[in-house]
Order: structure tokens, then sequence, then C-alpha cells
């Protein structure tokens, strides 16, 4: 018999939840923009589950976080144009870490699904927080960087005239400009790996949205869409679905011998979380260069994650 499972998702990709809300027993909405009012909206959607939001009271979080098997954490300021995901650290670090501290208290063996830019920060400000309490089990903390893959089988399906469904392109490292390498090598296009454009619109592809919205937000449906997909892979991981694999940013084995604890790659899922962390494989003479300027900037992007929770420890 499968196991209920409770979700909580806290402010924004609205679309993510509804999405998500199939598989679930119970969906629990927080946000500071009507949270109450959302779960409405999804409570009408005919699946069997039940639903509740909550206001983002400290009442209101500890409440909606209880008991909950996913927390998906979307929440944050959008990006403008000439903005970078790092400028949004501040703000976005400030929030996620706040959250954590609720989590950490209220559902502490949940899965933990960050979308909160910027991720290779985030992820790290979480795992810290759930360090400090003792309850960390880096089994169960992600980075959704599925929109990285997303983005990748669609470009390439433009190019190469296919249905991006068929597409398989692995994309590893971090979830933000030079961090995103995808790897051509290991599709069924190998000689995209010296299209040096490509590769470019794939690191810098939601920079192409941010513009196209001229200041009024970024990415939202699309990682909505892969929000959810990442959520549907864990939740059916979780029911017991054996061979369920998706890239996400996670606590990785792949590079801690140079210093960088956190690392985007396949990952096999299961009722624990991360089952096993698949390594990056083969890749080729242009791709290890884009590997070299990752690891750089991904050590960087966690070091400040760090850094911000002993400067700025929650309340």
């Amino acid at each position: 018999m499968i196991a209920p499972i409770r979700a909580v998702f806290a402010a924004g990709q609205r679309r993510a939840f509804s999405a998500s809300a199939r598989d679930l027993s119970k969906v629990t909405v927080l946000g500071a923009a009507g949270g109450i009012g959302v779960a409405a909206d999804i409570s009408h959607i005919n699946t069997k589950s039940s639903v509740k939001g909550y206001d983002p009271t400290p009442t209101g979080l500890a409440n909606a976080l209880k008991g909950s098997d996913v927390v998906l954490i979307p929440a944050g300021v959008p990006r403008k144009p000439g903005m970078t995901r790092d400028d949004l650290f501040n703000t976005n670090a400030s929030i996620v870490r706040d959250l954590a501290k609720a989590a950490a208290e209220s559902s502490p063996n949940a899965n933990l699904l960050i979308i909160s830019n910027p991720v290779n920060s985030t992820v790290p400000i979480v795992a810290e927080v759930f360090k400090a309490r003792g309850v960390y089990n880096p089994k169960r903390l992600f980075g959704v960087t599925s929109l990285d893959v997303v983005r990748a089988s669609r470009f390439v399906s433009e190019i190469k005239g296919t249905d991006p469904k068929d597409e398989n392109i692995t994309v590893v490292g971090g979830h933000s400009g030079v961090t995103i390498v995808p790897l051509f090598s290991q599709s069924s296009h190998p000689d995209l790996t010296s299209n040096a454009e490509l590769v470019n619109r794939v690191q810098f592809g939601g920079d192409e949205v941010v513009k196209a919205k001229d200041g009024a937000g970024s990415a939202t449906l699309s990682m909505a869409m892969a929000g959810a997909r990442f959520a549907d892979s864990v939740l059916r991981a979780a029911q017991g679905e054996k061979g369920v694999i998706e890239p996400t940013f996670v606590d990785s084995p792949l590079y801690k011998d140079q210093g960088i604890e956190f690392f985007a790659s396949k990952v096999e899922l299961g009722p624990n979380g991360v089952e096993k962390v698949l390594p990056v494989g083969e890749i080729d003479g242009n791709e290890k260069k884009l590997l070299e300027a990752c690891l750089g900037d991904l050590k960087k992007n966690i070091e400040k994650g760090v850094a911000f929770v002993a400067a700025n420890p929650p309340k």
C-alpha cells in the first residue's frame, strides 16, 4: 500500500503546485501573496487530496510545515534586466534562511526542494541551518536544476529539427552562468560540443526571459514546469518506484577533494531521497574546459552561502 504523501509549497510557482498535487494526499500552501486564496484555487482541481492554505505568520508557517514529506521552496524576488542570479543573493538568502529554520524545527525529515536563486548558494544555506540544529540529512536536500536540462533539450531540438522530448542532454555543475555545463558529447549530437553559441544559450538562457519580460519578472512558467517535473520524480521515488534518475544539485562526493561540497549531476532517487550520485562520465576537451571554469565559480558560490549563515544566523 502506498503511504500518503504530504507536501508544502512555500510561495510562488503556482503551476508547480497544481502539477504536483495529483500525487499527494495533502497539499499545504504558504504564501505572502495570498496563500489561502491559492489553496482555495488548487482545491478545485479534481484530485484525491486535501488542500489547506496558511498565512505567513510564525504559527502559520509551523503548522504548514508540520509533518510534511516534501517542502518545495521557490520563494524570492525575481530577476530584472541586467541582474544575475547572484545579484539576488542578499534578499533571497534571508528568505531561504528563515524558511529553512522553520523547516528544521517543524519538518526536519522532509525532502527539501530548493528553487530559490541563486541555487548554488541557497542550498548550502539550508544545509548550514540544518547542521546548526543537528538535523541535517544530505540525502534529503535538493537544488532543483531541471530547467537547465529542459532548456538544453529544447535548444538542441530547434537546431536538429527533433522532438525535444527525445533529446537526453546531461547538464552538470551548478545552476548559474558558467557553472552550468551541458555535456553534448554524451548525447546523440556530440558535434554540438564545439557550438559555443549553443553552450552560451544554455548557460544564460534565463537572461532571454528576463529581457523579454522587460522588468516584469524572470522565468516562472518554464521553471514551474521543470520544478513540477522534479517534484513528481521525488514523489514517485518516495512511493517506491525504481530507477528514477534526475539531475539535481546535491551534497556530492564527486569534487569534495577540491573543496566543493555540492554539485549537480544525475542522481538516482529513492524512498530515502538520494540513493546514488552518478559520476560525470567521459567528456571531451571542450567540456573539460567548461568544467574547470564551472568548478572555480561554484566553489565561490558555495562558500558565499556558508559565510552568509555564519554572519547572519537565523533568529
